[in-house]
């Protein structure tokens, strides 16, 4: 054969036997790529099953060992899940802990004692008004006094003269009469003073320097902080007529009215206990418990107020802090769980997880999901305890199913 090639290119002139190299040439690239393409078929046909990702339907997926590295395999089993309700809403003064203070009687304001967000304790002095009243008090009080005084002088003489029959004894018993009306008076004149606030000493030393204390003492009726403040110095107030002077409130237990939905209202009771979460907190968790569940729903947001009563012993929350709490409503249950990551939302609105059995071969399956806690979902139907699920890297295979392989 190279024998014939040879005499065939010598008996053929130059141009021609260029023209058949260059054809030579040709065959001899085709026939070493087909030769390449031969060799990658069956170097694929001689790796092992499940080497190669591969989509084969919308519901099963190969993957090969690097793949495998963005996806963890977890087992399906049992956790156990709170029946619980979520709410939110905002902190709020306690109104049963709380109180407007008003004078009790009508003045001037004199000096004031506190300031707003001040914390006061019961009995400490707010303010202080002159009123009219009380010095009427103060000067009948100094009258009386002066009055007791005089007869009781009267009586003695009285009595002396008595002795030395220099009176007769019906104007003895009417010394004793005017004194004893006295001493009535000034112990009446005594109690309206102590109307006021003032004190026996106080009183004592009015009596004793017949000098008046115009000034009426208005103090605290509770321990607690002052949220409001509308009194000034100059200021005539009288009694319950608002504005208060000023408003105190105990905030050592403070309510949070929160907004829940209409379908958990029949779920809520009074006295159930609750966890309170706020931002400024951010893993701390006061406790509480529900103190009043609204009677009515409003028609437009579908949804009820409860309100409950929050511990805040070191007076860290804020009445207008946005809150978050939960409520326990039944018993924790022990059911199936998957990780959250493990359950892919379809574009239908079904739940979906990935299930192996070998680790490179998955298939999706649908599944029903019912409560949510701490990062785990509860496996309703569709899963079986023991069986094995892709949790982190779901996404993943979902993406090459509808997408192809990456």
């Amino acid at each position: 054969m190279d024998g014939r090639w040879t005499s065939i290119r010598q008996a053929m002139g130059p141009g021609a036997r260029a023209r058949l190299g260059g054809a030579a040439a040709i065959v001899t690239v085709l026939t070493l790529a087909a030769g390449v393409y031969l060799g990658v078929r069956a170097e694929d046909a001689r790796k092992p099953p499940g080497t190669t990702g591969e989509a084969i339907d919308a519901d099963h997926v190969v993957l090969s060992d690097s793949q495998r590295e963005s996806i963890d395999v977890v087992t399906v089993s049992e956790r156990a899940f709170p029946q619980q309700r979520e709410a939110v809403g905002s902190i709020d003064f306690n109104e049963d802990l709380s109180t407007q203070v008003f004078t009790p009687y009508q003045g001037r304001i004199v000096k004031l004692f506190a300031k707003l967000g001040d914390n006061v304790s019961q009995g400490q002095t707010l303010f202080t008004i002159q009123s009219p009243d009380l010095i009427q008090a103060d000067a009948n009080l100094i009258a009386a006094a002066g009055v007791l005084d005089l007869t009781t002088r009267a009586l003695e003489r009285a009595e002396q003269l008595y002795t030395v029959q220099g009176i007769a004894e019906k104007d003895l018993q009417q010394a004793v009469s005017d004194q004893q009306t006295a001493e009535g008076a000034l112990k009446a004149a005594r109690n309206a003073v102590e109307v006021f606030g003032k004190t026996p000493a106080e009183i004592d030393r009015m009596v004793k320097t017949r000098m008046i204390d115009p000034y009426l003492v208005v103090p605290s009726p509770i321990s607690g902080r002052v949220t409001a403040r509308n009194a000034a110095p100059g200021l005539f107030v009288q009694p319950a007529n608002p504005p208060a002077p000023y408003s105190v409130a105990d905030i050592s237990r403070v309510w949070m009215n929160a907004s829940v939905t209409e379908s958990d209202m029949p779920l809520v009771r009074k006295g159930q206990r609750i966890e309170v979460s706020v931002l400024a907190f951010p893993g701390r968790v006061f406790g509480g418990e529900i103190c009043t569940v609204g009677a009515t729903v409003d028609p437009q947001l579908h949804r009820g107020m409860v309100r409950a009563e929050v511990d805040d012993l070191k007076h860290e929350l804020l009445p207008g802090m946005f809150a978050s709490f939960l409520i326990v409503t039944e018993a924790p249950v022990t059911a199936m769980a998957v990780p959250a990551d493990g359950v892919v939302r379809e574009g239908d609105g079904t739940m979906t997880v990935w299930v192996t059995t070998d680790r490179h071969h998955f298939t999706r399956r649908t599944v029903k999901i019912g409560l949510q806690h701490a990062g785990y979902d509860q496996v309703l139907d569709g899963l079986r305890p023991g069986e094995q699920i892709v949790g982190k890297g779901a996404i993943y295979l979902d993406n090459l199913v509808g997408g192809g392989l990456s």
